[in-house]
């Protein structure tokens, strides 16, 4: 839906608004996270909002083919390595084979070529930053999660700092632009925004209770969710490459579950 609202900044500010907006009234219901996350809170704030920069710069720099795949693909490694330096996770061999399988499945949609075309420089720059972003937030919000004492509290007191800083500047910038897309698509923003905002919430859930690289690696299987809405919505071919890395990405499903 980012893609294929016409400012990815319009989709992305309004769908964190919603979140925020849910979330609010449930701030009383839960204790205050402890004081040692509210340092992982603030600074997942800032790389979400980073990310929200860089995730628009992407799907306008190349296709939701080219650019979902490769910062969703490159993520696991990154977390991997970030949560064995930061967290002091050590993966098993066959845990980290998974996890490589997974993340070339993902990638190789992208950096593959083929029927999808030679990902540009500029899109392949943007989809970079984009990845370690991504990696910079899972990792924060892993550790963030832990520290906090209570996973929900976490959860709720983030998602409702995490728009302040992209809905103030688009107030600054484009209050007209945003509050008419807003208007326009009710039923998109307030739909893209539960749908956001529930799986991310189960994402660092899952980070409470298990290895961060591991959640991490198992969630961007939703790559191949997003090819088949792209060949269904945006009438893109699935094709052989599309199936290649469907395999990859299974076998390091199994792998993970079976040699972990």
């Amino acid at each position: 839906m980012a893609k294929s609202g016409g400012t990815p900044e319009y989709s992305i500010a309004s769908y964190q608004l919603i979140g925020a907006m849910v979330c609010l009234p449930f701030l009383f219901l839960v204790p205050i996270p402890l004081v040692e996350s509210w340092p992982m809170i603030l600074l997942s704030v800032i790389w979400h909002n980073f990310y929200y920069f860089t995730l628009a710069r992407s799907y306008r720099a190349g296709d939701l083919s080219q650019m979902y795949p490769l910062f969703r693909g490159l993520a696991p490694v990154l977390v991997a390595i970030g949560a064995a330096v930061f967290a002091r996770e050590w993966l098993s061999p066959g845990s980290m084979l998974g996890i490589g399988l997974i993340s070339f499945g993902l990638v190789s949609i992208t950096l593959l070529g083929g029927q999808f075309g030679k990902i540009s420089p500029l899109a392949l720059r943007w989809g970079l930053a984009t990845s370690v972003l991504i990696a910079a937030y899972t990792v924060t919000d892993g550790l963030g999660v832990r520290a906090a004492g209570n996973s929900m509290s976490y959860i709720l007191w983030l998602f409702v700092f995490e728009p302040i800083p992209i809905c103030l500047v688009l107030l600054a910038s484009d209050r007209a632009g945003w509050f008419n897309y807003m208007a326009s698509k009710k039923g998109k923003v307030v739909i893209g925004g539960l749908a956001s905002g529930t799986a991310y919430a189960l994402v660092i859930f899952a980070m409470g209770l298990g290895s961060m690289a591991m959640v991490s690696s198992l969630r961007e299987t939703s790559v191949i969710f997003a090819a088949l809405i792209g060949t269904l919505v945006f009438r893109e071919s699935f094709g052989r490459q599309r199936i290649f890395a469907a395999v990859l990405v299974a076998c390091g499903i199994v792998l993970i579950r079976w040699l972990a």
